[in-house]
């Protein structure tokens, strides 16, 4: 008579994760609090490989290991080779974390089809793609595991300028349930997190202190700390969230509440242009 599968230690808590977009802003963030916790990183950058090297020192700074590659999301689906390569680097996996992402800012009519590809390729493809080679190691290593993808608060609401981001981050929203659902039987728990506007090099906020940034359509007042949306990621990576998926954790100030207001409070048209 066949045997079940031995079910995963949920109470373990990661020793080792890949972060990727992980050379500044939201994703340096998440390895600094996943390094603090005693996890082994893999980080990933794009163009700014200095970046992704200070990231990997701030980790080990905690005593941590700390391992850079270079992962470009526009050529796929060969470039998710590199979290296998991370990986064999950390000796295993416990926790993926897809940061990389990119963006656009201009209307649907005047797009061309690449413009529209590649934003849809990165933020959408190359987070299937990884969460895909990650699900694979962790499933034959039957540990469980943590898969968690920052989208956005896009990913729930529309934003002039940003159909193709748009679309992208509902899709990864949609994509995590599915997710969920498949992995669940092998322990592994799927999340996202979706931030507002977060003081980081993408919304051009890269030495800004949001503390000093009025937002008066934001119910909290200002744009939201990287460290802000780090501390809720490590806590779907942790044991404590060994309950938790399928679920989407919006870090945006109270900003997705503004609907009915804004509509009744804004006193110009000026919304309907992009920027």
């Amino acid at each position: 008579m066949t045997q079940p599968a031995p079910r995963a230690d949920r109470s373990a808590p990661p020793r080792r994760a890949v972060v990727t977009g992980s050379d500044s802003g939201i994703g340096r963030a998440v390895v600094a609090a996943l390094a603090g916790a005693g996890v082994d990183v893999g980080i990933t950058f794009h163009e700014d490989e200095a970046g992704a090297r200070a990231t990997a020192e701030e980790a080990r700074g905690h005593g941590v290991a700390a391992h850079v590659r270079r992962l470009d999301l526009t050529d796929l689906p060969g470039a998710a080779d590199v979290v296998d390569a991370l990986v064999d680097d950390l000796g295993g996996v416990d926790v993926l974390v897809n940061c990389a992402g990119t963006g656009s800012a201009e209307p649907a009519l005047d797009m061309d089809f690449a413009t529209w590809r590649r934003v849809i390729s990165v933020d959408l493809d190359g987070a299937f793609l990884c969460a895909q080679r990650a699900a694979r190691h962790m499933v034959r290593a039957g540990r469980g595991g943590r898969i968690v993808t920052i989208t956005s608060v896009h990913e729930h609401a529309p934003r002039v300028g940003a159909a193709p981001y748009c679309a992208a981050k509902a899709g990864a929203g949609a994509l995590t349930k599915v997710l969920a659902l498949e992995l669940a039987e092998h322990g592994i728990t799927v999340n996202s997190v979706a931030p507002g506007e977060i003081s980081t090099p993408m919304t051009g906020q890269e030495d800004t202190d949001p503390e000093t940034e009025p937002r008066p359509g934001v119910p909290l007042g200002r744009p939201g700390h990287a460290g802000e949306v780090a501390a809720v990621v490590a806590f779907l990576c942790s044991p404590a969230a060994a309950y938790v998926t399928g679920a989407s954790y919006v870090v945006d100030g109270g900003m997705l509440l503004m609907g009915p207001q804004a509509g009744s409070h804004l006193g110009s048209d000026s919304w309907r242009s992009v920027g």
